[in-house]
This record gives structure tokens, C-alpha cells and sequence, in this order.
């Protein structure tokens, strides 16, 4: 994550899943909130990983019980296939795999070392390890969706690639 001239390294030892991207957003605002007392939107720009992408259910519904904690608002952005290299995301995590090249990551700890020691546009990270596991393949019942779908506001020309989540 990034905002400004910070930037977050949330790593994990598990799946990369819809659960494991919204608790490290949701980990983030509750240790930033007070950095940022006059938000109330969020823009994030996104690739469109199987975890994240916008028909998969269990990011919809997170990212609804997200907007509906927070209170905030939150604008997806997606970047269409083969253009990560406008995402600025995609660009930092370049320049780690560029700073670790040829390191030997055997171990976790090897591995958020390298991860803490880069630099990304004259930034240092701050990284953190998230514990625990998260579970593969939710799928969240057609019934239950219904809800969470309609905190999703998709743009009319761009519905795939530009939606708005609002808190009910």
C-alpha cells in the first residue's frame, strides 16, 4: 500500500485470497486512520488477480463489510490485462524483485529483511507479517450476495474495470 511517501509491505505465509487482501487494507486503516482524518474516500488501483478481481463474491462481499466498518467510501480501479506497468503498485514490487535479485529467501525472516532494507522512489517500507492462514476457494451463496452486490456501484461505460463501494 501507499499513500503519499509512505509504503506498506503486508506479506503472508499462506494464500493470497480476497480475506487476506481486505484484512491487510482493514489492518492498515485502523493503524492510519488518524493519519488521515479528513478521508473519506479511498482510491485503490488493482490488477486483476483471482483474488481480487470484480465478479469474485468473497472480494465483493469483504470489501462491502470493508466499506460498512470503515465507513468510508472506496474506488476500485482495475488495470486491464498488460498494463501493470502503469500500476504503481506493480512498479514497487519490480523494484523489490530487483533489490532481492540473486538472495537467497530460505526463510520468512530472510525474506522480509531483504523486503525492510529496499528503497522505492527514495522510500523505505514499512513491512509487516500477517499471521495465520486463510482458506481458499469462498464462495459466497447467490442469496447472501444480493446484499453486498448492492453496495456496488459499477461505472455505466466501464463496469468490469470502475466500481464504487459505499457504505450502506
Amino acid at each position: 500500500m501507499c499513500a503519499g511517501s509512505q509504503l506498506w509491505l503486508y506479506f503472508g505465509q499462506s494464500a493470497e485470497t480476497s480475506d487476506f487482501i481486505v484484512d491487510c487494507l482493514l489492518a492498515w486503516w485502523q493503524a492510519h486512520r488518524q493519519d488521515y482524518p479528513a478521508v473519506e474516500e479511498l482510491a485503490i488501483d488493482l490488477d486483476g488477480g483471482s483474488a481480487i478481481r470484480s465478479n469474485r463474491t468473497q472480494f465483493i462481499k469483504r470489501m462491502a463489510q470493508f466499506c460498512q466498518t470503515t465507513g468510508l467510501k472506496v474506488n476500485l480501479i482495475y488495470y486491464p490485462p498488460y498494463h501493470s506497468k502503469y500500476n504503481p503498485i506493480e512498479r514497487c514490487w519490480a523494484a523489490l524483485e530487483n533489490y532481492w535479485n540473486g538472495a537467497l529467501l530460505t526463510t520468512v525472516e530472510a525474506a522480509l529483511q531483504w523486503a525492510s532494507n529496499m528503497t522505492w522512489n527514495g522510500i523505505k517500507p514499512s513491512v509487516q507479517l500477517v499471521d495465520g492462514g486463510y482458506q481458499k476457494q469462498i464462495t459466497v451463496p447467490k442469496e447472501e450476495l444480493e446484499a453486498y452486490e448492492q453496495q456496488w456501484q459499477r461505472s455505466e461505460h466501464l463496469p468490469k474495470w470502475d466500481i464504487t463501494v459505499v457504505p450502506n
